[in-house]
């Protein structure tokens, strides 16, 4: 196992802004999010183009085929994981002033799509739902009911998700009253649905290369994130963010996705900004280690996965953060990383420590 060391996962400490930082700094709400502005503009100018490309009549043939090798490796390879992260980050916490609000549409209305977002979805599952279950039995996307470190129980997570995961969140929405979420998630799906349904006249391969390829993968990926920062609950406090959820810390993915790996400090306060988390976890670090929370040092999410699937109880203990000796060695954290991965059935009332609930 390892000692806390050093965190080298981005904060914000200020910096010297030119002359487009201050031009745009006009308009957003937070200066710690500048950079979601010069990733916005990269998207824009870049895959926007190249899928518009795909649909002219006069490109054919093999140079049809090297833009769609182009436009599969930028979105994929490229800005996919920091563009579904942005738009994490700025459902959270709106990106543009009110004064200019009409432009915090153009994340998930404009761009969204291209990723395999439908228009208003993640937002009415993941703030709508996600965050006020906390991976309870009322959240669709719990864990809890799967063994998850089984493959055969991943495939059944995914596949119910990908096929009533919709219908069942506007089911919960309309349950919950929360009647303008379940429309804006439905006139999304719709509306996604609609347009390409339109384009496929125009041209089929590249309908299904730029909207419905990337609404597979998304959903796919959307759905291994989930499983891994809620695979390890404890059945006994199911509720309590930090027995429910992970932290990945000193890693690549969290300098490229927002510091995504602090999904356990994400639970506590959905709204923190993302460039706090590193501070936070720091100052609260005590909080882990009472509760046996588990922290994985140089591993992230995917990484996680792949282990927990393969079961290597053994390399995730040895990438394990022990802090303050709440693990008596690797031997007595693979014992909690195999019980916490084991199905819990569902139950009428699961208590939630107060000081870790989540609130949308």
């Amino acid at each position: 196992m390892k000692v806390l060391s050093t965190i080298h996962d981005p904060t914000f400490s200020g910096k010297d802004y030119n002359q487009f930082d201050r031009f745009f700094l006009r308009y957003i709400k937070d200066e710690r999010d500048l950079p979601f502005i010069y990733l916005t503009i990269r998207i824009s100018v870049t895959l926007i183009p190249l899928s518009v490309l795909l649909f002219m009549p006069f490109l054919t043939g093999w140079a049809w085929g090297a833009v769609a090798v182009l436009h599969f490796f930028f979105s994929n390879f490229g800005v996919k994981g920091p563009f579904g992260l942005m738009l994490h980050c700025t459902s959270h916490r709106q990106f543009f002033k009110p004064e200019y609000d009409w432009m915090n549409n153009y994340l998930p209305w404009i761009l969204a799509p291209f990723f395999g977002h439908t228009p208003e979805t993640y937002y009415s599952h993941h703030i709508g739902m996600h965050h006020p279950e906390n991976n309870l039995e009322d959240d669709d996307s719990s864990t809890m009911t799967f063994q998850r470190d089984s493959v055969r129980s991943f495939m059944a997570y995914f596949g119910r998700f990908f096929v009533v995961g919709v219908r069942n969140l506007l089911t919960y929405l309309r349950r919950k009253n929360r009647p303008k979420l379940a429309v804006r998630a439905m006139m999304g799906e719709l509306i996604f649905g609609a347009v390409c349904i339109a384009l496929c006249f125009v041209s089929w391969p590249a309908t299904v290369l730029v909207f419905v390829f990337p609404l597979f993968i998304y959903r796919l990926i959307a759905m291994v994130g989930n499983w891994t920062q809620h695979a390890f609950v404890d059945g006994e406090d199911p509720g309590n963010a930090y027995k429910n959820s992970l932290t990945c810390i000193n890693v690549k993915y969290n300098k490229k996705c927002w510091n995504d790996g602090y999904h356990i400090s994400h639970h506590v306060r959905p709204a923190m900004h993302w460039t706090e988390h590193p501070t936070f976890f720091l100052k609260t670090i005590d909080k882990y280690a009472q509760n046996q929370a588990i922290i994985f040092d140089g591993l992230d999410f995917g990484q996680v996965f792949f282990l927990l699937m393969r079961r290597k109880y053994d390399v995730l203990a040895k990438n394990m953060v022990n802090v303050n000796g709440a693990f008596t060695d690797e031997k007595d954290a693979i014992a909690l990383l195999r019980r916490r991965t084991q199905r819990i059935p569902m139950r009428s009332n699961v208590s939630v420590l107060s000081d870790v609930a989540v609130s949308a």
